[in-house]
C-alpha cells in the first residue's frame, strides 16, 4: 500500500464509520447475493470477514462472518443465499482474475 495514497490520509474514525455503514448496508440488502458481488466487484461479505481478521479482529472465521452478516453465516445462508447459476460462477471466476495480489 502506498503511504502517499490519499486513502491512507483518511482519519481512522472516518474510515471505520464508512466501513460500518457499508456493512450495515449489506446486512440490509440481502438481495445482493455474495456470488453477484464477487462477479461484479471481486469481493463479498465473506471477504470482508476475512479482511477484518487480517486487520486484527480477534475472533475466528465464524465469528467474523457473523459480525459482517449480522447473524451466524449458516443462518444467513439458509435465509438469504440462493443457488449460484453456472453464469454467475463463470462471472465470479473472471472477476477474481482482476483482483490484485493478496486480495
Amino acid at each position: 500500500m502506498d503511504d502517499n495514497d490519499t486513502l491512507s490520509s483518511i482519519d481512522d474514525a472516518v474510515a471505520a464509520a464508512a466501513f460500518r455503514r457499508l456493512v450495515r448496508h449489506l446486512q440490509h440488502r440481502h438481495d445482493a447475493q455474495n456470488i453477484e458481488l464477487m462477479g461484479l466487484a471481486g469481493f463479498c461479505r465473506n471477504c470482508l470477514a476475512d479482511w477484518i481478521r487480517d486487520a486484527g479482529y480477534p475472533g475466528d472465521k465464524a465469528e467474523a462472518r457473523a459480525v459482517i452478516h449480522g447473524m451466524p453465516f449458516d443462518e444467513w445462508k439458509a435465509r438469504h443465499q440462493t443457488e449460484a447459476t453456472p453464469e454467475q460462477i463463470a462471472r465470479m471466476e473472471e472477476s477474481l482474475k482482476k483482483n490484485p495480489a493478496g486480495h
